[in-house]
C-alpha cells in the first residue's frame, strides 16, 4: 500500500486545533503560507526559535508529535506542558486534572457548541431545578475537553463552556436566588471567556456580575463591575442592542440603589441608540434583551421613583407586546402592574394582577417573579383585611407557594 506523504502529523494537528487551511495556520504564526507548506513535506525543517513555542501553543502538541525532529537528535529542551486547562477552574472538583493525551478533533467545538446553544433555548420553557445541573455538567464537560483541543477548536470550545457558565449562574442568581453561588460560578464564566479571548461575552458576564452587589445595595462595586464590563465591550465591534443592555443593567443597578433618576437617564440613552440601529450584528447569546424588554426594565424605574401613570402606560405596553414564549418576563410585569396598583390605592387591582402573577407562575417557575407577588402582598397590609387581599392570600400560602414565599 502507498503510505501516506508530507507530514501527517503536523496536518492531523493543525486540522484538529481548527485551521483548515495551510494559510490559517500560517496568519495566526505570522509566517508564509510557504513555510508552513514546508512544515507539512516529507522532510519537514526544524522550526526556527521563534516559532518553536508559537507552533506548540498554536497546536496543543510539542514538536516531536507534530513530525519534527532535532537537528541533533536530543531531546527539545523547551517543550510547553501539553494544552493547560484552565488553572481556576481544575480546582473545581468536577474537572479532571489528567489530560488523556488526545487531540479531539476540530468537529468536538462545534459538537460541544450545538449543545450549549441548546441549553440556551431551554432556559425559557423547562424547570430551573431540571435545566441547571445539566448546564453545570455540560460547562465541566467543556473543561475537561479544553485539556484535549488546541487553537481555534480550543478558542471556540472554550466560549461556549463560558456561555454555559454563565447560564447557570443566571439560573443561581435569578431562578434559585443564590447570589454567591452565583458570583463564583460567573467568576468561572469569565475565566473561559478569557481562555476564548471573547471580549463582548466578557462583558456581558461582567455586567451579570454587576447585579449581585446592586441587589445588595453597593452601589460603588456595582458602578466598578459595569465600568469592567463597558471596557471590554470597546475591545469588540460591539451591537447598539449590546450597549443598550448594558445601560440597561446599570439602570437597573442605580435603581436598586436608590438613584432613579440616573437609572431614567441610561434607560433614555438605551433607547436612543435602539432607534438608531447600527451596523453590527448581534451575539447569538444575546437572546435576554429586545426592546420590549427594555421597556420592563423602564416601567419598573418608574414604579420605583413613584412615576405610577407613567409606570401603568410603560408596563400595560410591554404585556401587550411581550412574545408568547416570554412566561417568566410576563411573571415580572404582572407583579410590577400589581405594585403599582397597590401603590396607587387600588387594592382590588393589585390582586387581579397578583393572582395572574401566581397563574402564571403555578407554569413556570421565576424566583423573580415571586419576589415581585410577595413585595406586592407586604404593600398590601393596610388592606390585609378586604376580601380580595384574603383570596390573594389563600393562592399565596396554598401548600405549593407557602415555602417559597416565606423563603424569601
Amino acid at each position: 500500500m502507498p503510505q501516506p506523504t508530507g507530514n501527517p502529523r503536523l496536518r492531523a494537528a493543525r486540522i484538529a486545533a481548527g485551521y483548515a487551511s495551510q494559510q490559517a495556520l500560517a496568519t495566526v504564526l505570522g509566517v508564509g503560507v510557504r513555510q508552513v507548506r514546508r512544515w507539512e513535506s516529507d522532510s519537514p525543517p526544524w522550526p526556527h526559535p521563534d516559532l518553536q513555542q508559537a507552533l506548540v501553543t498554536a497546536l496543543g502538541q510539542d514538536l516531536r508529535d507534530l513530525g519534527f525532529t532535532a537537528p541533533d537528535g536530543r531531546d527539545q529542551p523547551n517543550d510547553a506542558p501539553r494544552r493547560p486547562a484552565l488553572s481556576a477552574l481544575s480546582g473545581h472538583p468536577m474537572v479532571p486534572t489528567q489530560t488523556s493525551g488526545t487531540l479531539q478533533p476540530a468537529t468536538v467545538a462545534a459538537d460541544f457548541e450545538a449543545v450549549t446553544r441548546s441549553h440556551r433555548r431551554l432556559y425559557w420553557s423547562v424547570a430551573p431545578a431540571t435545566l441547571h445541573p445539566a448546564a453545570l455538567a455540560h460547562a465541566t464537560l467543556g473543561c475537561a475537553l479544553l485539556t484535549e483541543t488546541a487553537g481555534q477548536t480550543r478558542r471556540h470550545v472554550a466560549a461556549a463552556v463560558a456561555e454555559s457558565y454563565l447560564l447557570s449562574a443566571r439560573i443561581e442568581f435569578f431562578d434559585m436566588r443564590e447570589p454567591e453561588r452565583a458570583s463564583a460560578t460567573l467568576l468561572r464564566a469569565l475565566q473561559a471567556a478569557g481562555e476564548a479571548d471573547d471580549a463582548l461575552l466578557g462583558a456581558a458576564i461582567l455586567a451579570h456580575m454587576a447585579f449581585v452587589p446592586a441587589w445588595a445595595g453597593d452601589r460603588g462595586a456595582a458602578v466598578e463591575r459595569m465600568v469592567a464590563a463597558r471596557t471590554y465591550a470597546r475591545r469588540a465591534p460591539a451591537s447598539v442592542e449590546l450597549l443598550a443592555w448594558l445601560d440597561a443593567v446599570e439602570a437597573e443597578c442605580e435603581t436598586r440603589c436608590g438613584h432613579t433618576r440616573t437609572a431614567l437617564h441610561l434607560i433614555g440613552h438605551a433607547e436612543d441608540l435602539l432607534a438608531v440601529g447600527g451596523e453590527h450584528a448581534s451575539p447569538e447569546w444575546l437572546d435576554w434583551f429586545s426592546p420590549v424588554r427594555l421597556a420592563a426594565f423602564k416601567g419598573n424605574t418608574q414604579l420605583l421613583a413613584g412615576h405610577l401613570p407613567q409606570a401603568r402606560t410603560t408596563l400595560l405596553s410591554v404585556i401587550d407586546e411581550l412574545p408568547a414564549t416570554e412566561d417568566k418576563q410576563r411573571t415580572v410585569i404582572l407583579g410590577d402592574l400589581a405594585a403599582v396598583e397597590a401603590a396607587a390605592r387600588n387594592p382590588e387591582e393589585a390582586c387581579r394582577y397578583a393572582l395572574l402573577a401566581l397563574d402564571q407562575l403555578s407554569v413556570t417557575w421565576y424566583a423573580m417573579g415571586m419576589d415581585r407577588v410577595t413585595e406586592v402582598r407586604r404593600a398590601l397590609a393596610p388592606h390585609q383585611h378586604e376580601q380580595c387581599v384574603r383570596e390573594l392570600d389563600d393562592r399565596l400560602y396554598g401548600w405549593a407557594t407557602t415555602v417559597s414565599a416565606l423563603a424569601r
